[in-house]
């Protein structure tokens, strides 16, 4: 039997040999192929890794990018409030001190009691005098309607005086004339009675008529003297009741002029019982003047606050306006932040705003309530001047007003002064 001596299989022929029949990749036919696609799978996972990781930080470095221009932010900035000097509005000596520094009041407490010795006794001495001067005003008053009935009243009767003393001398120059009538008769009979009596005295010298006839003619010139003399005083006395009647007349005429004089009169009293009544309003406010002294011994506390700086001490004498303490209103604090003027571009009134404290670590929150209408370093004492050749622009920073949210420093922690980094948020 023929031996047929076959040739061992090639290197190619045992790889086609173990090959698996379901395998579609080659194998690596030597071990740097191998290698090789291990270094190749290797390689494609590192660029792979690489690109995610750089898509990771891209969208990271968006997010961060979009945070971080969300809001503006600032360290210059620090908790403000009102800061209520308390002072004496009076002169006096310190004789009560009821607070002592960094101690809470409450609106209304007294501070500090100054000796009320002195304003006690210029109380009583105002009270009296005003009471004086509205008695007298009182008395002014009552007397106004009491000289205008008075005076009306004599008015009327210097009228009628007047009109009884023009009468009185009409009725008296009648008389007067009636009783010079009576006068011219008498003379003109006595004249008669004289010229008869001349005739029977040469008749009865003569004898022609008897001594009877003479002496009857006599007696008829007598009497006829006589009565001419008495026509005379009675002429005379009725030029004397003229004369009076014309005197009672000048002195009616004097009281009635002296009565018109009673509106003036009148004037004079209501401005006196005018003047009362003002004396009587100064010493009103004299008084009331001295109740706000007497009031003003005691120095209370305007606000809620802590007593702060305080330099007045019992026996110290103090003068109005010298400022005794400060009172620290907790109740009303806000923030001042100081931005730079670029950091204004997008801030608006009403913008959230967050907190941070340094003094206790928390954060608050609040809102944009105002921005200030310049510069700080336009309210320092030397505001920059620009107007030189050699002018470096500076950036500037804005006072912004920050509100906190209601209640926030209800336990008071917030101090004025305090530094705190306030974030407004832009967007």
């Amino acid at each position: 039997m023929e031996q047929t001596t076959q040739s061992p299989p090639t290197r190619d022929e045992k790889t086609e040999a173990e090959k698996p029949a379901n395998t579609t990749k080659p194998l690596p036919a030597t071990e740097e192929d191998f290698r090789s696609g291990r270094s190749r799978t290797q390689s494609s996972g590192f660029r792979i890794g690489v690109g995610i990781a750089i898509i990771v930080l891209l969208i990271a470095g968006f997010f961060a990018y979009r945070y971080f221009t969300s809001y503006e932010s600032t360290d210059d900035a620090e908790v403000d409030g009102h800061i209520n000097p308390i002072s004496a509005r009076i002169s006096g000596h310190v004789v009560k001190l009821n607070v002592d520094d960094n101690q809470y009041v409450q609106a209304g407490t007294v501070l500090v009691e100054i000796d009320p010795t002195d304003y006690q006794v210029a109380y009583d001495r105002a009270k009296a005098e005003y009471e004086n001067a509205q008695a007298a005003a009182l008395a002014a008053g009552v007397n106004v309607p009491i000289t205008g009935v008075n005076t009306s009243s004599q008015i009327s009767a210097t009228e009628a005086d007047v009109s009884n003393a023009r009468a009185g001398i009409q009725a008296a120059k009648q008389q007067f004339e009636a009783a010079k009538a009576q006068l011219q008769e008498a003379e003109a009979n006595n004249v008669k009675a004289q010229n008869d009596l001349g005739r029977y005295k040469q008749l009865v010298e003569k004898q022609e008529i008897s001594q009877q006839q003479y002496d009857q003619a006599t007696a008829a010139a007598q009497a006829s003297a006589a009565a001419v003399e008495g026509a005379r005083a009675s002429a005379d006395a009725a030029q004397q009741q003229v004369t009076q009647a014309q005197g009672k007349l000048v002195q009616a005429e004097a009281n009635s002029r002296y009565a018109n004089t009673a509106p003036r009169q009148m004037q004079i009293i209501r401005a006196r019982a005018s003047s009362a009544l003002a004396e009587a309003q100064q010493k009103k406010a004299d008084l009331d003047q001295a109740v706000l002294n007497l009031q003003y011994t005691k120095i209370v506390a305007p606000v809620n606050g802590v007593v702060s700086d305080r330099t007045v001490e019992v026996g110290q004498n103090v003068s109005p306006g010298q400022e005794l303490m400060k009172i620290i209103n907790l109740d009303d604090v806000w923030i001042t932040a100081n931005f730079k003027e670029t950091q204004l571009r997008r801030m608006k009134v009403g913008q959230r705003v967050t907190i941070e404290v340094d003094a206790n670590g928390r954060t608050y929150y609040g809102t944009v309530n105002s921005v200030a209408g310049a510069s700080g370093a336009r309210f320092s004492l030397l505001p920059p001047e620009n107007a030189t050749g050699n002018y470096v622009k500076v950036v500037q920073r804005i006072p912004v007003k920050i509100v906190l949210d209601r209640d926030s420093n209800k336990d008071h922690e917030l101090r004025p002064g305090e530094s705190v980094n306030p974030k407004v948020w832009i967007r």
